[in-house]
C-alpha cells in the first residue's frame, strides 16, 4: 500500500497546496478523470471544513491529509486539531427548513461524491473512500 501525507496550517489559502497534492497523486497513481474530479471536490471541501469548523481558522493548528492507495481503493484521511462535533446530528441541507441556510452542504456533497466516508475520533478525522 502506498501512503503519502502532508500537513498544512489552517489557512484557507492552503487549499492550493491540497489541490497540488491531489494533482500530483493523479499523475503518480494514474487516477482516472472521473474519480479525480470527485476526489478534488470532496477532499478540498473536507479540508476547508477542517480549517473553518474544526480548527476555527487558527493558523496555529494544522490539518493533516493522508492518502492511502491500495489495488482497488484510494482513501484520504482529513484530520484537524479541533474539538470534534456530533457526527450523528448533521442537518440535511435538502430539507425545506435548511434550503436557505448558507452552510451545511459540504458533508452532503462529500457523501454524494465518494464511494464511502466515515467519521473517526469524534469527527476530528474524516475518511473518504474512492474505488479506482
Amino acid at each position: 500500500m502506498n501512503t503519502v501525507k502532508i500537513q498544512i496550517p489552517s489557512l484557507l489559502e492552503n487549499i492550493r497546496i491540497v489541490e497540488s497534492f491531489i494533482d500530483n497523486a493523479k499523475d503518480k497513481f494514474k487516477i482516472s478523470d472521473d474519480v479525480y474530479g470527485n476526489i478534488m471536490i470532496s477532499v478540498t471541501e473536507a479540508v476547508s471544513n477542517a480549517i473553518k469548523h474544526g480548527n476555527k481558522l487558527s493558523k496555529d493548528k494544522n490539518v493533516t491529509l493522508t492518502l492511502e492507495l491500495s489495488e482497488k481503493q484510494i482513501t484520504f484521511l482529513v484530520e484537524d486539531e479541533g474539538e470534534g462535533f456530533d457526527t450523528e446530528n448533521i442537518a440535511d441541507p435538502t430539507l425545506p427548513e435548511n434550503i436557505d441556510k448558507p452552510g451545511g452542504r459540504g458533508i452532503f456533497l462529500i457523501q454524494a461524491l465518494t464511494d464511502g466516508f466515515n467519521f473517526h475520533d469524534n469527527g476530528r478525522k474524516l475518511e473518504l473512500i474512492f474505488n479506482v
